[in-house]
């Protein structure tokens, strides 16, 4: 696995990763989180997505030269997310291909977020999720070294906010 700066000309692969996981969570039953409605026949989704890869710091996952996961972080939190008084890397989206599933993309791209933050000299590290459901999105951030501070609502979507510390880069 490969990760790589990227930018507006991932739109295309970002947009088949969110179209197949509102698939795939919608063949699970579990439609809560993003509906039924692939992100890329919605105007205004396409628009938020095209502004955070334009907006905020891309990392692109690849496998065999394959897109396999997004991840973009900004200094800034979500607007429906508290400020806080401290430099923080926020992680404003984290999706993977359904086809790359258990090669540990997520995992590997939320590693690289903590490594970005710490060559930053940023010690807080936050982002959030769906919590409805079965509440296997915030148990994944769990495994994945994140603690649970906060949920919060946006309108009827239950939201949890996770924090993880991830100190200074160890002095070699």
């Amino acid at each position: 696995m490969e990760i790589r700066r990227g930018g507006l000309d991932d739109l295309p692969s970002v947009m088949a990763m969110l179209d197949g996981a509102v698939e795939w969570l919608g063949s699970e039953g579990r439609t809560g989180q993003w509906g039924t409605e692939p992100w890329s026949t919605n105007p205004e989704r396409v628009r938020k997505i095209t502004e955070k890869l334009r907006d905020e710091t891309v990392w692109i996952a690849e496998v065999d030269g394959e897109p396999a996961g997004a991840l973009t972080h900004s200094e800034r939190p979500m607007e429906y997310v508290p400020q806080v008084e401290e430099p923080e890397l926020y992680i404003r989206l984290l999706v993977t291909s359904r086809k790359h599933t258990g090669k540990g993309v997520g995992s590997a791209l939320l590693d690289h977020a903590r490594e970005q933050a710490r060559q930053q000299g940023i010690d807080l590290v936050r982002v959030d999720c769906y919590a409805g459901g079965d509440g296997r999105l915030v148990e994944y951030y769990k495994r994945n070294g994140f603690q649970p501070v906060q949920t919060f609502l946006v309108g009827e979507w239950p939201g949890q906010l996770l924090v993880d510390r991830v100190g200074p880069r160890a002095a070699e």
